[in-house]
């Protein structure tokens, strides 16, 4: 099997390339999903996350914008939160693994794939990129997001400079979808033919 890396930057499109290759019949891990449920509604996470950062849950589950400002711009706090997230979304991946064992290709959907060393238990790297502009200009338009936060969540991720550098493959999402749609299909192509 060979497991592949997808990530990219905020607002760089990887959730959209993720759907792509999952619509083509690839597996896909999503962290991202994956936090969510675990701290969602019933998630498995929040009795210690709630114990760590009280007040920050309830029935519907982690309050984000509560924890959100717990943990942005506080190193020691963000911290105390991957050592209760990380190891529960490790086992779900395993859990995922052991799922899709006969497929031959898998892709771990990890955001911060370089900035946390994930991209050294991966055999290729797809990183998902877009414009300055086209990134700028998504993330923006999210509901709550402000200057402020996009730029300190750039400050905490690897250059999309760098990350276009040590990847195996770019997916240029600053194109028509049939465009980056037909570059995935390049790229599964080029997967199944290593």
């Amino acid at each position: 099997m060979m497991i592949v890396g997808l990530t990219g930057s905020i607002g760089m499109g990887k959730s959209t390339v993720a759907a792509m290759f999952r619509a083509s019949g690839v597996p896909v891990f999503d962290a991202d999903e994956t936090v969510h449920i675990l701290q969602g509604p019933n998630g498995l996470l929040l009795p210690e996350i709630e114990s760590a950062f009280p007040g920050t849950t309830n029935a519907a589950g982690v309050d984000r914008v509560k924890l959100g400002s717990e943990v942005f711009g506080d190193d020691d706090a963000l911290r105390r939160l991957e050592k209760i997230v990380h190891p529960a979304v490790a086992e779900e991946r395993a859990v995922f693994l052991a799922a899709n064992q006969s497929s031959t290709v898998v892709i771990f959907d990890i955001p911060l794939l370089f900035e946390k060393g994930g991209n050294k238990a991966v055999d290729v790297v797809i990183v998902v990129s877009a414009s300055i502009e086209v990134q700028r200009a998504r993330v923006l338009a999210r509901p709550g997001m402000t200057v402020e936060k996009f730029e300190q969540i750039l400050a905490r991720q690897t250059p999309d400079a760098e990350k276009r550098e040590r990847a195996d493959y770019v997916i240029d999402t600053g194109t028509p979808l049939d465009v980056t749609r037909q570059r995935v299909a390049e790229v599964i192509a080029c997967l199944a033919s290593r």
